[in-house]
């Protein structure tokens, strides 16, 4: 794990012993700090037993205390907690300003810190694969894989790669990134900002914490060409992109098929330009392009049988992410004669009213299956524009899916809604999509890929 003499004989609050939350306590111990701890959860307190005062911090006059370490999770517009800390003019921190206060003393290394709505995971993953690929030490972390704090420390020269949700950064103060970047915003998470406006500034931020490093924006919509126009006013260091950049490049083509897709291309623009700024070169970029095989859960190929590609786009949650899934497969003119060939299995738990973005590829869809909470929504918005099959259940509509679908079309979960109505997250969401497309065509991979078990269903 990652340690830092720079906490070592101050006293913390760790409300929430979750993933990262259990991974600041543990580095936090090892560091020499005192450690109050709280969970509601007794099994999640159980590992600090006889470790650490266990108590909540809203309990706590946490006067002489150096911070409060909070999850992600925690809606601080709404949460006790924030009032509690702030009265005694302490910070509400999470995991990546501890790994921020603990940079001085790991070995030199560089930061890579990635926000955006869409995108930022591939992305993030994407940058990790091109730096392994070529032999650069690199791990990466935040809003993706394990915690940064659970991580062993990197040797000289190696880059951590952090995924940063605006969740994250509301928490985070003092991250230098030596290269900051963004991939796009849209409308989300508006149940935790007062508007979008205030959602915007959580990403900016990020910017706003930089001192030496540069800042990688992808200038393709107003709210993102506004914080480069805001930045380049301020003398910031700084690069725009576009998606075009990639054919500019002579990179276009060479891409992993894990990259199809318009959204990917942008992903992969981003990525490129993070890591020319890395120092990589174009041949040590284009053989992580084309040797990258994705992520779970994100334009992921489940298998291909009988002609038919099936695609788990669970991470899809919310109209701007499924829409470039939709726009990933277009009629082709050598496939069906130029028909549709979409079927989209599409709801669960609404973000949002309407179709969004979705609407601008409703010509690519042959069929769209509709299932949870928002299915009725959704069927009543898409009736009489493509063919509608109202199912309830994920494993009806793949089911009514496969038994429509021709050689050369695609089976596509991407919902463009939360998982919560049915499935504990998206993760569980998708394992259930592999299992249902492994019983339905003898997929001997489909159920075993990603390593989940069980259909992770809340109700059945």
């Amino acid at each position: 794990m990652i340690t830092s003499p720079a906490f070592k004989g101050k006293r913390y609050a760790v409300l929430g012993l979750a993933r990262s939350g259990a991974a600041a306590a543990e580095a936090l111990l090892a560091s020499g700090a005192e450690v109050i701890a709280w969970d509601r959860q007794p099994h999640a307190r159980a590992p600090f037993e006889g470790r650490c005062r266990l108590i909540d911090p809203l309990e706590l006059d946490l006067t002489g205390f150096a911070g409060v370490v909070v999850s992600p999770g925690v809606p601080l517009n709404n949460h006790p907690i924030g009032p509690h800390v702030w009265q005694y003019g302490l910070p509400v921190i999470g995991d990546i300003e501890l790994f921020a206060a603990a940079r001085a003393s790991l070995p030199p290394h560089k930061v890579v810190g990635i926000t955006g709505t869409n995108g930022k995971s591939t992305t993030t993953a994407l940058v990790h694969h091109v730096l392994t690929t070529a032999g650069i030490p690199s791990v990466m972390g935040g809003n993706i894989g394990d915690p940064i704090l659970g991580q062993e420390a990197l040797p000289e020269g190696g880059v951590y790669v952090l995924e940063l949700s605006s969740f994250q950064i509301d928490l985070t103060f003092t991250l230098d990134c030596d290269v900051a970047a963004l991939t796009n915003i849209t409308p989300d998470h508006l149940d935790r900002y007062a508007d979008f406006a205030a959602y915007a500034a959580s990403k900016e931020r990020l910017f706003q914490m930089l001192e030496n490093g540069e800042a990688v924006i992808c200038d393709e919509d107003a709210p993102t060409t506004a914080i480069a126009d805001r930045l380049a006013a301020g003398a910031r260091a700084m690069v725009r992109v576009k998606t075009s950049d990639l054919d500019a490049a002579g990179l276009a083509e060479g891409r992993s098929p894990s990259l199809a897709g318009p959204h990917n291309a942008q992903n992969a623009a981003v990525a490129v330009a993070i890591c020319r700024r890395l120092g990589l070169t174009t041949a040590q970029i284009a053989q992580g392009l084309a040797s990258y095989r994705g992520l779970p859960h994100r334009m992921e190929r489940v298998c291909e049988t009988g002609g038919v590609i099936y695609i788990n786009d669970s991470k899809a949650t919310n109209a701007a992410s499924a829409a470039p899934a939709l726009a990933a497969f277009p009629p082709d003119p050598a496939i069906n004669a130029g028909a549709p060939r979409i079927h989209w299995i599409v709801g669960g738990l609404p973000k949002e009213d309407g179709l969004g973005a979705c609407a601008d590829h409703l010509a690519n869809i042959a069929a769209a299956y509709t299932v949870g909470e928002a299915g009725p929504m959704f069927a009543d918005l898409l009736e009489g524009r493509v063919k509608v099959e109202r199912c309830e259940l994920i494993s009806e509509a793949v089911r009514r899916a496969a038994d429509a679908a021709r050689p050369g079309e695609v089976v596509l979960l991407s919902p463009a809604c939360a998982s919560y109505d049915q499935f504990r997250d998206y993760e569980k969401r998708g394992g259930h999509f592999r299992q249902m497309v492994g019983a339905l065509t003898g997929c001997e991979t489909c159920g075993a890929n990603g390593g989940e078990t069980g259909d992770g269903s809340i109700q059945p």
